[in-house]
């Protein structure tokens, strides 16, 4: 598994998907739905130490993705389990997406101590 590919695949999801959540709320928009759009654009600009193998953004990317994992996870998965809809649609689509980046990450690092 490629860490870069599925790097940018994640970034890509956390970016897209954010900001239709984001506009998807007609009523108030919240800027809290604008999370992963961060994370999403700094894992993005970690893609090219990436390919370039540099073990400190290799870290620092894998320790992003873990947090916005966990908070994702831990904390929206419960309520748009209640709320149902697009909104749980986007939410496992941004889980998936990590959790492919985090199996990535793992068998890097594996290979690399090999």
């Amino acid at each position: 598994m490629k860490a870069p590919f599925y790097n940018k695949l994640n970034s890509i999801v956390l970016i897209a998907v954010g900001i239709w959540g984001y506009l998807d709320y007609t009523d108030v928009q919240s800027l809290t739905a604008l999370i992963p759009v961060v994370f999403g654009v700094i894992l993005l600009l970690c893609n090219s130490g990436l390919n370039k193998e540099n073990k400190i953004i290799s870290h620092i990317a894998v320790l992003l993705t873990l947090v916005i994992l966990l908070a994702l996870v831990g904390m929206r998965l419960p309520k748009s389990l209640e709320a149902g809809g697009l909104g749980l649609f986007r939410v496992i689509a941004m889980i998936s997406t990590s959790i492919l980046s985090m199996v990535a990450f793992i068998l890097s690092f594996i290979k690399a101590r090999r």
